[in-house]
Parts: C-alpha cells; structure tokens; sequence
C-alpha cells in the first residue's frame, strides 16, 4: 500500500482536527443557543405574569382596559403569540376575569399543588398544534392566601424556527469551511516543504565527485534550516572521509610501490647475467629487506583498517608499566647507539594499567624510535613512568614522558603529526623503514585503550611526548 506523502497528512491531520473542533464548537454553540432561547423565554413569561398580576392587584376588581396596549408596549408587536387567562385555587376557569387564552392547556395536579404552596410552575405542554407551548403558572396571594392562579402561556414556534435555521446555517457552512481550510492547509504544507524538495533535488546530484557542493537554505532559524546545516556538516565529514580515502590510498599505493619497484630492478639486474654465490645472496637478502618492509607496512595498514571498521580487539590483562618502559629504554639505546644518541630512563614508578602488553610495547617503541630519528647526533632521549597527579581527576592515570633535544617540530605541523602517512621532513625520514605510520598506529593504539597521546615541542627545543592511560581498578 502507498503510504501519503507528508504533504497530504498535513493537510489530512490539520482538516481532521479543524472538523473535530467545529464539531465540538457547533455543538457548544447550539447548546449556549438554546439555553438562552429558553431562558429568554422563561423570562419574558415571567415578566408578563409580573406585568398582568400588578395590573389585576387587589381588590380584584378586574383587567384595565389598556393593559394589552401596555403589554404590547413592552413585549413587542409578538404579544398575540402569548396568552394569559385566570384560575381559582381549585384550577377552573375564573369568570371574574377576561381571558387571553387561544388554546387554554390543562393544569396538572402537581402545578396546582405547587402553586398553592406558593410556588411559580414553568412547563412545556403539548397543545394540539404544531408546535409545544411554554406555560408559566404564577399564583396570586392576598393577605398570605392564594386565591387565583395566573397562567401565562407562549407558543414555542419562534424559538424552534430560530434553533432549525441556527443549525442549517452551521451545517451549511462546516463544510465551505473545511474545504476553505484544506485548501489552505495544502498550500502552507507545499509552501512549507518546498525548502525539503530543493533539498533532495541537491542531494540527488551530489556524487563522490561533488561532496563540495552544499544544500541552500541552512541559513534559516528554524527546523529545515537546522535539518540544512546538520545534511551540510554530514556532507563535509563524507568529503573529509573521501579525502581521506583518497590520499590514503595514495600514499599507500607510494609506499608500496617504492620496495616493490628496488625488489624489481635487483631481481632484473641479477637475472640478466650470471652470478657468483655471493651476489645472488646479495640480492636475497636485499629482497627480504624489501619483503619485510611491505609486510610491516601491510600489518600496520591492516591495523589502522580494523581501527576503523570498529573491530580492533586486543587482550585485556593487568600490565607492569615500569617492567615494559625499562625494556622499552634497553631498545631504545640499541636503536640509539648507530646515530651516537643516548637513550636513558629518568623516573619510574611502579604503577599497573590494564591492556595488551604487546600493543603498549609497540606504543612505546613508535614514540621511542621516532625520537631518536629526529634527534642530532650527540643528543639525548629520556623516558619515564609518573602517575599523573596534576588534578584529582587524572590521579588513576599513568604517564609516559618521551622527551629529547633534537630538532624540534614546526607549530604547524602538530595538529597534522598523528594523520596518517604524515611526516614533517619527508626526506631526511626516509631511511627505509618510515612510512609516516608509527605516530598515527600510537595514537590509534592508545585511544582503544582508553589513553591519549599529547605532544609538545618547539624548534630547536626538543620535543616531549605524553602516553597518558588509566591505572587497573
């Protein structure tokens, strides 16, 4: 089944509840209506039994010969829809008195009752004729005694006419209403979606190669403009991404492509002609090196790949920080003594954190062996283990300080130092076994195990690596 568009439930939602409250409204109107109609009318009643009582005042000598002019004077040209007539206590026809009335009614025994007590009866009393009639029976007291009772009498035609014609009007105009409103409401929910239109229209051509355009409209303070801005700042991180894609695939493709083009020409160079034992062991073990070189670049690319699909696992055991960072300093020296760089260890704590030993080692080892690179000849690199005491919140964390006088680093490549295949001077780092990885695998390590990695430096003033991690509960 097609579901309506959001245009036509709008229009359907706003035409349902406007129905409902014309409904409930026209129901209250014609119930105030008619509340006041009978209220008028029990009024006016009230008012020409007041009128002719005073008039037929004791001794009860009869009805002034002007009292129809005068209850015409204040009830209107509509007085001969009214009658007035006089009974005894006993409900019989008064013969003293002229009668007003066209269809006398019967009087019950309950009304005769009551107004013998003293009490003012109003009923609605069937009459023969088309229409009801609304009957006031008023008694008249002398010196505390009732000794007539005025019955007061009105055709209820005027009022059900005026109730009829209220509610044809009410019906007659619902439905101009409803269709005046829906076609309203059609065209606000168009005007008011239009801005959603343009939107998908942009986004149906934007492709891979045009991340760069934008939706219009994000301007707006209101929900699409929010909608704009939040489809717009999804599109930048979908063009940072691709980037991204682009230039990983890039430098991946360089790096590979440079071991694989010198394992190429040995293997040519060797195969041209032949070669004693020696050479050909040459080449080997030059190949292996290349070999080795793609299988640690393939390992850290497929590292940073499971970092990204979410699906990075490692093993989660207590680990002795000062234990791995003393072994850490030992290889440190060794990689330090080929470039006249001493390695040395300046504090240590006992301290444990929980994680893979393998990975943190690895850690260690990127930041270690990046320092002594970019260290001069002469210089010097220290390591040490301190639990972080410099607020009360980083009191569970362990820091690593990997710090060196070398040649420091420019302020505006730190933001980018982590990115991948990053490095800050490409040629002197190539050595042939950097490929801008190490920092960013660090970073990527350190972050999974709930650590951060800072860094502060300054040309010509050394650098200081931070491994921050929680200490094991």
């Amino acid at each position: 089944m097609r579901r309506l568009s959001i245009r036509a439930r709008l229009t359907a939602w706003f035409t349902g509840v406007l129905a409902v409250t014309l409904l409930v409204f026209s129901a209250v109107s014609y119930i105030l209506l008619s509340y006041n109609l009978w209220h008028d009318l029990d009024s006016t009643l009230e008012g020409v039994a007041k009128t002719v009582a005073q008039a037929a005042r004791p001794p009860m000598a009869g009805i002034p010969p002007d009292l129809e002019q005068m209850l015409r004077r204040y009830f209107g040209p509509s007085f001969p829809e009214r009658y007035y007539q006089f009974l005894d206590p006993y409900g019989q026809v008064d013969p003293r008195f002229p009668q007003e009335a066209l269809r006398p009614p019967h009087i019950s025994a309950e009304t005769l009752k009551n107004a013998a007590a003293g009490y003012a009866t109003f009923e609605t009393v069937e009459a023969g004729g088309e229409f009801p009639l609304r009957v006031l029976t008023f008694p008249l007291k002398l010196s505390g005694r009732t000794t007539n009772v005025l019955q007061v009498g009105m055709s209820l035609e005027g009022l059900f006419r005026t109730r009829r014609n209220f509610a044809w009007a009410l019906l007659a105009m619902m439905p101009v209403a409803l269709a005046l409103a829906s076609g309203g409401g059609w065209l606000l929910a168009r005007r008011a979606l239009r801005p959603v239109d343009r939107m998908a229209e942009t986004a149906r051509r934007i492709g891979a190669e045009g991340l760069g355009q934008r939706l219009a409209g994000a301007e707006a303070e209101d929900e699409l403009g929010r909608l704009a801005r939040t489809l717009n700042e999804m599109l930048a991180r979908l063009e940072a991404a691709f980037s991204e894609m682009r230039r990983f695939s890039a430098d991946a493709s360089h790096e590979l492509r440079t071991p694989l083009t010198v394992l190429k020409g040995e293997i040519e160079v060797a195969l041209r002609s032949e070669r004693d034992s020696a050479e050909y062991q040459r080449v080997l073990l030059s190949a292996l090196d290349e070999v080795e070189r793609m299988t640690h670049l393939v390992e850290d690319l497929l590292l940073l790949s499971r970092a990204d699909a979410g699906a990075l696992r490692f093993e989660r055991e207590p680990v002795e920080m000062d234990r791995l960072v003393e072994d850490i300093c030992k290889q440190g020296e060794i990689l330090g003594r080929p470039r006249n760089v001493q390695v040395s260890l300046r504090s240590l704590e006992p301290l444990v954190v929980e994680g893979d030993g393998q990975k943190l080692k690895q850690v260690l080892l990127n930041l270690v062996d990046n320092a002594v690179k970019y260290t001069p000849a002469g210089g010097h690199v220290g390591i040490g283990l301190r639990q972080n005491a410099k607020t009360p919140e980083a009191a569970g964390q362990a820091e690593v300080l990997v710090e060196d006088d070398g040649v420091g680093i420019p302020a505006d490549a730190i933001p980018h130092l982590f990115d991948r295949f990053y490095r800050v001077d490409p040629a002197r780092s190539r050595d042939g076994s950097s490929a801008g990885l190490g920092l960013c695998i660090a970073k990527t390590i350190a972050e999974a195990h709930g650590g951060t990695i800072e860094v502060a430096s300054a040309l010509g003033a050394g650098s200081t690596f931070t491994l921050r991690l929680p200490l094991a509960a």
